[in-house]
């Protein structure tokens, strides 16, 4: 599967495991929501506060996995499974968030992009690994794509 391919796959799929690495070490996962807003290029964009774990788990480590599950196929197809490796990114400026702002977010931000302490983490993708019941693979983006 090429990028476009999976990109397609991913389209519907509303929440992702964001994991990151904690001040002692654990492994931390929690579901973000893309609402379902998917036009995957290598970067997904997830909104979030500044006073939190997962924000302060970024700052120490920027390195972070995310993994989606999409919805099973037809006739008892198998489901499409990706996960991905990347570097997340702090993003404060308030044109970004409107870039990515849609109404479905006034629910958990009730002031829009004007809250308090609102952030947009911008994960970019350097590898990932993608199963469909059958077939199966992987793909490096950015700087790790041309090193191989």
């Amino acid at each position: 599967m090429d990028l476009k391919s999976i990109a397609e796959k991913m389209r519907d799929i509303d929440f992702a495991i964001l994991s990151t690495r904690t001040e002692g070490g654990e492994i931390a996962g929690r579901p973000m929501s893309n609402n379902r807003e998917v036009e995957f290029d290598g970067d997904s964009f997830f909104f979030t506060l500044e006073e939190t774990r997962t924000v302060d788990d970024i700052k120490r480590d920027p390195k972070v996995g995310l993994g989606y599950q999409g919805k099973s196929g037809l006739l008892g197809a198998k489901p499409f499974f990706i996960t991905v490796e990347g570097r997340a990114e702090l993003i404060r400026d308030k044109g970004a968030f409107a870039e990515h702002w849609t109404k479905d977010l006034d629910r958990w931000f009730e002031k829009g992009i004007d809250t308090p302490g609102l952030l947009l983490l911008k994960i970019s993708a350097e590898r990932l690994h993608y199963w469909d019941g059958t077939d199966e693979g992987e793909l490096r983006l950015g700087a790790h794509a041309a090193a191989d």
